[in-house]
């Protein structure tokens, strides 16, 4: 089996669902920020404080080039899919789920949190400009799954279903 790459906003459950789908399949789970910071030694914040965004961009590739592409679930950052290198990589390599839980539940999941970069101003707005600016590349994954009032494991059973279709 193909790698399973989880796409969507921050705050969409990626990292959530992944975990959980490497439960259900017994598969390895990586997460590309965590990746980056390891490759980095270094925190994504800081790459972006100390580099800027161009160079996070570029250690967030690597990243997702260096991990496996075979039985493994491997949740994105939530701007991986904005490099058309990256949306091919994982076209061709895997399966790209697109976890889609609309603008006002990712707002209401980040409204405390401080550790994002692109959202450390003007929250709620900066949330909302960067949601619509990706939607539509988000929207370029072959597989979209709605996760609106679902639990975890109706998500991971919906997302496995159409990956075996």
């Amino acid at each position: 089996m193909k790698a399973i790459y989880l796409t969507g906003f921050m705050g969409s459950g990626k990292t959530t669902i992944g975990a959980r789908l490497g439960e259900l399949t017994g598969f390895p789970v990586y997460d590309i920020d965590k990746e980056v910071e390891r490759l980095a030694g270094t925190s994504i914040a800081r790459i972006f404080e100390e580099e800027g965004e161009a160079s996070f961009r570029s250690r967030e590739t690597e990243a997702l080039e260096l991990l496996p592409a075979e039985r493994c679930i491997i949740s994105a950052g939530g701007g991986t899919v904005l490099s058309e290198r990256n949306r091919r990589w994982m076209l061709e390599k895997g399966e790209m789920v697109f976890l889609d839980c609309g603008i006002k539940e990712i707002q209401k999941r980040l409204t405390s949190d401080t550790e994002r970069p692109l959202i450390a101003k003007d929250r709620m707005n900066q949330i909302e400009k960067l949601y619509q600016e990706r939607l539509p590349v988000y929207r370029m994954a072959p597989i979209i799954i709605d996760t609106g009032g679902k639990t975890i494991d109706e998500i991971c059973g919906e997302i496995l279903e159409r990956i075996n279709e």
